[in-house]
């Protein structure tokens, strides 16, 4: 079959964004189906199309996969009022292709919401399957952390997330608490299914190097945080404890920020102008080249602002590149994945906003290498044992095709 896809932040290896809808479309194709996916320019993304734009949009196919590519440039340096706009024109575009093009099944994934726009126009004009895929619970998490207190906008928000989720033929949850979310909204639990983000075990492995990145000794402790530096990461709480190491005098473990996004210009100059010199901050860097980077670290940092909708409402891709490499992960706040680390010995769990209990964890992992690798180990047999991105893709490609073959089984029949 022919799935139309839709992914306003799509990325390849090649960028330094999450790469599960890439992968998941290519699983879609070694299972024998043609995917056709809708996305927009990302800053930190790769799509591999190249080629000047022709009336708004240019196509391409990269490595079997159809690529439609919107001239609709995204940023996380955008204010709220341009990212919202590029993610109306992005939404009003899709529903002109899903009014259109030719398909079986119509495949839509958040964030944001409005990239499910083109999948209800597709179900209620056109009487297509649609299976949205839901990576994070909104409007709770923009209200819960004031982003957003305009009532009328969160009241539309509420109601296009009830008509999305309702106009579903089936819905994907990345979190359990993403699946309880789904429930909750009246929809039946046997159209909800979970497949979280999964570890690509054969491009990260648990390999040592002794190499460094710039400004590390051999002997120092490296944790990293990969991804977006904005509200949401809560990214002062790492700066406060390496206020808190360096006070006292631990100048042999290192923190790595590596990423971007608004608040960076911020944490680097409040780095710089407290003279915290263990804080290390380096550009994206595009997912091809983690693996040499991932090497030479010892810890994965899980860090999130302490909103409660975050504890069990998402999947962070970051985790799940941490245990497929070994890495033991320091985590801040509560949560599934809290729970995940504690119940599987992979790592540390400090409360949220306790400067002294990250110091504290650090410096325990820093001075008890024994425990710190047999922590990467249990990361590793988790991520073997659960999150196999292979794995969780035929699941995936499972849950697509239930929802579309008995609604074409009937046609089927009288032809």
């Amino acid at each position: 079959m022919h799935i139309l896809h839709f992914h306003q932040h799509f990325t390849t290896p090649d960028g330094s964004g999450g790469t599960r809808s890439y992968e998941m479309a290519r699983r879609l194709i070694e299972r024998g189906h043609e995917v056709t996916l809708v996305c927009g320019s990302y800053r930190q993304g790769h799509t591999g199309v190249n080629g000047p734009y022709q009336r708004g949009r240019r196509r391409g196919i990269v490595e079997g996969i159809g690529i439609i590519e919107f001239d609709l440039s995204y940023s996380n340096y955008d204010g709220f009022a341009k990212r919202t706009w590029t993610f109306v024109r992005f939404a009003l575009r899709s529903i002109g292709l899903a009014l259109t093009q030719s398909y079986d099944v119509l495949f839509a994934t958040s964030t944001p919401l409005t990239a499910g726009v083109p999948g209800i126009f597709a179900r209620w004009l056109r009487g297509k399957p649609f299976v949205f895929e839901v990576r994070d619970l909104w409007p709770e998490l923009p209200r819960e952390m004031g982003v957003i207190t305009n009532p009328l906008v969160l009241r539309l928000m509420d109601w296009l997330e009830w008509i999305t989720y309702h106009s579903a033929t089936a819905c994907i949850g990345l979190s359990p608490g993403i699946v309880q979310g789904i429930v909750r909204r009246g929809i039946p639990a046997d159209r909800v299914t979970l497949v979280p983000n999964g570890c690509d075990l054969d491009f990260f492995t648990p390999a040592r190097l002794q190499t460094r990145p710039t400004g590390v000794a051999a002997g120092d402790l490296v944790a990293i945080f990969m991804g977006a530096h904005g509200r949401a990461n809560g990214l002062d709480a790492v700066l406060d404890a390496a206020a808190e190491l360096l006070r006292r005098q631990r100048h042999d473990i290192k923190l790595l920020f590596v990423g971007d996004g608004a608040l960076k210009p911020a944490l680097a100059a409040r780095a710089e102008s407290e003279g915290l010199t263990n804080c290390i901050f380096l550009n994206p860097v595009p997912k091809r080249e983690l693996t040499a980077l991932m090497s030479g670290v010892d810890v994965g940092l899980m860090i999130l602002a302490n909103v409660p909708a975050f504890y069990y409402g998402t999947s962070p891709n970051k985790f799940f590149d941490y245990i497929a490499s070994g890495l033991p992960v320091l985590n801040n706040y509560p949560g599934w994945l809290a729970d995940l680390i504690r119940h599987n010995e992979c790592g540390l769990v400090v409360p949220p906003g306790d400067a002294a209990a990250f110091a504290d964890a650090l410096e325990a992992l820093a001075d008890r290498r024994d425990d710190l690798a047999e922590m990467g180990q249990n990361a590793r047999i988790l991520a073997e044992r659960e999150f196999d991105r292979r794995r969780l893709a035929d699941r995936f490609v499972d849950w697509i095709e239930m929802a579309v073959i008995p609604r074409e089984a009937p046609r089927r029949a009288n032809t």
